[in-house]
């Protein structure tokens, strides 16, 4: 009886740990990046899994406590997958202090048609997804559209892009939509997955597993995926480091000439802040050294 009540107080305890750093991680990012503003009406695309059931909780929480007032609405879209549980969404959100929709489009139809078998689904039906997102969006006056991506997404989007794509290029915290109409967030920027798997656990959500493209085991993304928790687990730290090289981008050591002018670079007898000492093994720490592969 002694050991169960000492379980139960330090899984209290682990659980109340965990909701204060996800709640001042994701306020962090909100406040970075200016994600929320006064009088916003967000909202939150709920797709039945971990992520974005962590993201409408810790946003529901912040709605009460963060020092400007905004609404929070739930959306979301009812593909007509096979076997999709219609009722867990609208049951779970019923019991919550907020607005919700579910939005029936029968996009699986649409990517099984267009979508030979055995190719890769997850490019049409986001495409699908965000048209409809987007225009919900209008329908309901939100002002912001907050997905729920998390740190893991983001850098998984960077390698991707290099190794299949050519080019720099991850998930940016906050964007304006193609037809400048709406502003996308990612509150859990800063977030990591496994901190939201946890959170799902202590939370009990009831989760919604993707049956359309969680059954293609060699998606690109997957591979990503697991050469970062091979790094994570022979290299402590490198992700976070990994995370935080998003925002210390240095173009001047880069090779792109848009962003920044290397034709006219002429000797100027004076100091540069981002000269050759940059390759200097000085400017890096110990810790960062030392999860290197020798």
């Amino acid at each position: 009886m002694v050991t169960t009540a000492r379980q139960a107080n330090k899984a209290a305890f682990e659980a109340n740990k965990l909701a204060k750093w996800l709640r001042r991680a994701t306020g962090q990012a909100i406040a970075d990046y200016d994600m929320i503003e006064d009088g916003d009406r967000v909202m939150v695309c709920l797709s039945g899994g971990k992520d974005s059931f962590g993201l409408l909780d810790v946003l529901l929480y912040l709605r009460e406590h963060a020092p400007i007032r905004f609404d929070v609405i739930a959306v979301n879209l009812d593909q007509k997958q096979p076997g999709f549980p219609a009722d867990v969404l609208p049951r779970y959100l019923g019991g919550l202090d907020i607005p919700f929709r579910v939005e029936e489009q029968d996009t699986y139809a649409i990517v099984k048609r267009l979508i030979p078998e055995g190719k890769t689904t997850c490019s049409l039906c986001s495409r699908l997804r965000r048209g409809i997102l987007y225009r919900v969006a209008s329908e309901l006056g939100a002002t912001k559209i907050a997905l729920g991506h998390h740190s893991d997404d983001i850098l998984e989007t960077l390698f991707l892009n290099m190794f299949f794509g050519g080019k720099m290029k991850a998930m940016a915290p906050k964007l304006v939509t193609d037809d400048g109409r709406h502003v996308v967030i990612r509150p859990l920027a800063y977030v990591r997955e496994r901190d939201l798997a946890a959170w799902a656990k202590v939370r009990e959500f009831p989760i919604i597993p993707c049956n359309l493209c969680g059954s293609q085991p060699n998606l690109q993304r997957t591979q990503v995926k697991q050469m970062l928790r091979d790094w994570e687990r022979r290299f402590p730290g490198r992700i976070e480091t990994l995370f935080r090289s998003l925002a210390n981008v240095v173009p001047s050591h880069l090779m792109d000439a848009r962003l920044h002018d290397f034709r006219s670079l002429k000797a100027t007898g004076r100091p540069e802040a981002d000269g050759d000492m940059a390759f200097d093994m000085q400017e890096f720490t110990e810790a960062s050294v030392a999860s290197w592969p020798t």
